[in-house]
């Protein structure tokens, strides 16, 4: 026994007198070199690419902005169209890049995890059998005898003492220790970028639904049109005709709704309570119809915008602007084609306002979601009665607004299933927003 032991001693000693020169143990790489370095080659790659796509979206984007504000007409409604088909394509590609960039990520993560774990395996049983040594040492005496001996004074009058052992030992622990942080770090990274690959994933499906809507979109307005602007520019006054009967529909509904709003209920004018809910601004229509209600919360008679219009490309992301639950969504063009919101999502949050985004593309949430600031709804688009891509963002006074359901005299015999409120509920968006 005390044979095994002085061996085990001599080792440990070895390694604590090689321990100002290398690591103790192990060594202190986490990915063989070969792997790592083809990893960062990869993600390097990947993220040129990324940068590029994003340059390529982010020219799109100016080109659709100067095409929306040229006259409407039928080709350049379909170079809009055609525009938007590419940065939906391009978002597709930047996308895929990024969910390539992730997964490498997540790889390096896992080589990472599985070389610490091993570490704090080798490391664990290094130190127990070094602990089991000096509790022997101790229990024997030997230690003092190995120190007074004849034979072995030249051996450990270079060795380390076995208040060095502890220490070398503790060091040990402690490098044991930080081995679990680290672990932990890596795990928490991964989880990180794997909640990261599910959202892009899922964003990816949206793009790719978005394209096929693109599609539809303009094979429809072709053959709708054949081609000709004469059609086109008729088939416009048709959809301001069924936009000007469906206002009078919702404001005759509205008119007898007789809802009580308490203005105590509602934030104060310009509280800064909601956030923008595109990532850039752009407001293309104000709300109301005089300059004055522009500037005031309350100014809104039934008449004019009942919200404000912001220009943005299809297919972008529309976010909710405060946290909430999601009361309803909806597509009108279902009931009446081309007259109202399109698909519409209307969010309730917890300061006595209410949100509605209209003209979607595509729906994200459902009815009774919760969302946090933020959090996406869906996709832009030219739904209802929309002239060209944009967001329709309208406030409410919760306390004013529903969901009802109330006959159309466009499309006859059919009902809108849509937030409808008393006029004294709508309020000024830029009241709210910073």
């Amino acid at each position: 026994m005390r044979f095994r032991t002085v061996l085990v001693f001599i080792f440990v000693l070895s390694l604590c007198a090689s321990a100002q020169r290398v690591a103790l143990f192990i060594p202190t790489s986490i990915v063989y070199a070969a792997t790592e370095e083809e990893l960062k080659a990869q993600i390097d790659e990947h993220s040129k690419r990324i940068n590029d796509l994003e340059a390529e979206i982010s020219k799109i984007e100016v080109d659709l902005a100067t095409t929306t504000k040229q006259k409407q007409t039928l080709q350049s409604t379909i170079k809009t169209i055609d525009l938007s088909r590419q940065k939906v394509s391009s978002n597709i590609n930047l996308t895929q890049n990024k969910i390539q960039k992730t997964d490498l990520q997540i790889t390096g993560l896992a080589e990472n995890i599985t070389e610490t774990d091993k570490k704090i395996h080798r490391q664990r049983e290094a130190v127990l059998l070094a602990l089991a040594s000096v509790s022997d040492l101790e229990d024997s005496g030997l230690a003092v005898s190995l120190f007074s001996g004849e034979d072995f004074s030249s051996f450990f009058a270079s060795a380390a003492s076995l208040s060095s052992l502890r220490e070398a030992l503790r060091a040990q622990v402690e490098k044991l220790s930080g081995l679990k942080t680290n672990l932990q770090v890596s795990k928490s990274s991964a989880e990180t970028k794997r909640a990261e690959l599910a959202a892009l994933k899922r964003d990816l499906a949206d793009q790719k639904s978005l394209l096929d809507q693109n599609r539809k979109e303009k094979d429809s307005l072709l053959t709708t049109t054949k081609n000709k602007e004469a059609n086109y520019q008729k088939l416009l006054e048709e959809k301001r005709a069924l936009k000007a009967q469906f206002e009078s529909d919702l404001r005759d509904f509205e008119n007898q709704l007789n809802l009580t709003v308490d203005a105590a209920s509602i934030p104060k004018y310009g509280s800064g309570v909601l956030k923008w809910p595109v990532d850039k601004v752009v407001i293309t229509q104000n709300f109301g119809n005089t300059a004055f209600s522009t500037q005031n919360p309350q100014i809104y008679s039934g008449k004019g915008h009942n919200g404000i219009d912001l220009g943005i490309p299809s297919g972008s992301k529309i976010k909710a602007a405060r946290g909430g639950t999601v009361k309803g969504t909806g597509d009108t063009d279902l009931t009446c084609p081309n007259a109202s919101y399109g698909k519409w999502v209307l969010v309730q949050h917890d300061n006595g306002l209410s949100t509605l985004y209209a003209h979607l593309s595509y729906i994200r949430v459902t009815t009774g979601t919760s969302v946090a600031t933020g959090d996406l709804l869906g996709y832009s688009g030219n739904t209802g009665y929309s002239t060209g891509p944009h967001l329709h963002f309208t406030v409410y006074a919760t306390q004013g607004v529903e969901i009802r359901s109330f006959s159309s005299q466009s499309c006859k015999g059919k009902k809108y299933t849509m937030p409808v409120a008393d006029t004294k509920a709508y309020l000024n968006p830029l009241s709210y927003l910073p």
